[in-house]
């Protein structure tokens, strides 16, 4: 596989090259001979165009999405479901926001749930990104909430008392329908300084399958595509 491009002062490198930077760094946390665990989105997709440069090496993935698992079995990497797997070594996946202490908003590609079972089914988060997703506090980016469809209205009420703008995201003029056959709330208007107790009283709300929050799953690791390449964070327990 060929290398990305390196950045120079007169040539930075585009958003696209730098997810492209981080997926191909997120190789040197996959450990051979075991089933590496992978999550969703754009970022990702270049992690699982290079992780195809070491199919053979591994036994194979468990994906976070029905789009991810496509994209695994199309480059001929075994997708195994979560059942049939025990414990994963490590779990890569991006983050629409990520904090200095690893704490992360995800879900921009309504993978939410599926991709936190997998998380918590993982010894060690890598996150990839770009140095755009780096935020010192959580909460601009809309958060993503899975719900159970008649749930919705009630649980947007529940944000607004909180401050919080809500609406069931949209696909095609419907209320999008994820991967698990739920709707999500996007809320805007939050500024999350405690992702870990914001996390906990969000997901007790009757109809609320998943919030996107990811605090009990933080990321131990972030691999972060800067103009000066990539960036190493490493977030302690």
């Amino acid at each position: 596989m060929t290398a990305p491009a390196s950045p120079t002062p007169s040539n930075p490198l585009s958003q696209d090259e730098l997810k492209a930077q981080v997926g191909l760094a997120a190789l040197a946390y996959v450990v051979k001979g075991e089933i590496v665990g992978v999550g969703t989105g754009s970022t990702v997709n270049k992690f699982i165009d290079a992780l195809a440069s070491i199919k053979d090496e591994i036994k194979g993935a468990v994906s976070s999405s029905v789009a991810s698992t496509e994209r695994l079995r199309a480059l001929g990497i075994p997708v195994f479901d979560s059942n049939e797997v025990e414990e994963l070594a490590v779990y890569i996946d991006g983050a629409d926001e990520i904090d200095h202490r690893g704490f992360m908003v995800k879900g921009g590609g309504a993978a939410l749930t599926r991709e936190k079972i997998v998380a918590a089914q993982s010894r060690k988060f890598v996150c990839i990104a770009d140095a755009s997703k780096l935020v010192e506090a959580l909460g601009a980016f809309p958060l993503p909430v899975e719900v159970i469809p008649m749930a919705a209205r009630r649980v947007m009420r529940q944000f607004a008392s909180m401050g919080g703008i809500a609406q069931v995201r949209e696909k095609d003029g419907l209320p999008l329908v994820t991967d698990n056959g739920q709707h999500i709330v996007d809320v805007t208007g939050l500024r999350i300084t405690d992702p870990l107790a914001f996390e906990s009283e969000v997901s007790q709300w009757p109809g609320v399958v998943t919030v996107g929050v990811f605090a009990h799953q933080k990321a131990d690791v972030c691999l972060l595509g800067t103009s000066t390449g990539v960036k190493t964070l490493q977030f302690g327990a």
